[in-house]
């Protein structure tokens, strides 16, 4: 569990580094599911983010028990309250030697939350090193507020609109969290980070996975849904998502077709954040 001090990091840096929450089998098991489920893009192949991709939980068992994961909870539980919900989830697969990265950003820009306390568990299922284009944090930063940031449409991209934060971006103080199979880290929703292409011959896969208390709300006007993963929803701010059945089942499919058209609905109505707080 978290300590004192660790939790102290977490309010002054805005992330904590990956530590090991799912045994060495658990991340085997789900690393190979995940490969099979989401290695290959359907759908709509060429979006930067297939549709089986995102919030795969709603479609997929592996993904399921993933999110509802009591260690990632019981650290959640810590950082947020008792009443989580799991708002958006997303498979992070770079291939081998692909040129894909995320650009220097802050959650908050495209999720339309407020207040924020969005914290993202990012779960490494495969080594996450600098050559591969792990995850890099600037510590503090998510003290700045909401910044400005610029649609930079570019295919390699891999934000919905390219999303950049505005300003110059001084990196020297950058920290890379380099991770193992298993290790899960936390960041703070406008903490910056980026990471950079995969320069290896072995894939790199993470996943992002978006909690928020109950407490949190979306402020556009499209009702989003979203999964109670602990505790109690006293506030009605999300359509409650049904727990999975039988896996890419009709309803499954259903159901997730429903919230990821939602959600594709609100971000494109969603301005720049940096305007609306």
């Amino acid at each position: 569990m978290l300590t004192p001090e660790e939790i102290a990091t977490y309010k002054e840096h805005g992330f904590l580094p990956g530590r090991q929450m799912l045994s060495d089998e658990e991340a085997t098991d789900m690393r190979e599911a995940c490969i099979r489920t989401c290695g290959v893009e359907w759908e709509n192949p060429g979006r930067r983010q297939a549709t089986n991709r995102l919030k795969p939980y709603l479609l997929f068992d592996w993904a399921a028990d993933l999110v509802r994961h009591p260690v990632i909870l019981d650290h959640l539980e810590i950082l947020m309250g008792p009443d989580i919900l799991v708002f958006h989830t997303t498979v992070w697969f770079k291939e081998p030697q692909s040129l894909k990265a995320v650009p220097w950003h802050q959650d908050a820009t495209y999720f339309g939350l407020s207040p924020f306390e969005h914290v993202t568990a990012w779960v490494a299922l495969t080594p996450s090193t600098e050559e591969m284009g792990c995850m890099q944090f600037l510590p503090g930063t998510h003290g700045e507020g909401q910044l400005l940031h610029a649609d930079k449409p570019n295919p390699d991209l891999m934000l919905s609109r390219g999303q950049t934060i505005a300003k110059d971006i001084d990196e020297t103080g950058a920290v890379s969290l380099i991770m193992q199979p298993g290790e899960v880290s936390f960041h703070h929703t406008l903490a910056i980070h980026r990471s950079r292409p995969n320069t290896t011959d072995e894939p790199r896969i993470g996943i992002g996975i978006s909690y928020i208390p109950t407490r949190v709300r979306h402020v556009g006007e499209t009702r989003l849904s979203a999964t109670l993963a602990r505790g109690t929803d006293r506030y009605g701010h999300f359509d409650l998502e049904p727990a999975l059945g039988e896996e890419k089942s009709d309803a499954a499919a259903a159901v997730h077709a429903d919230s990821i058209g939602r959600f594709h609905k609100a971000s494109e109505a969603i301005p720049e954040m940096g305007l609306v707080h």
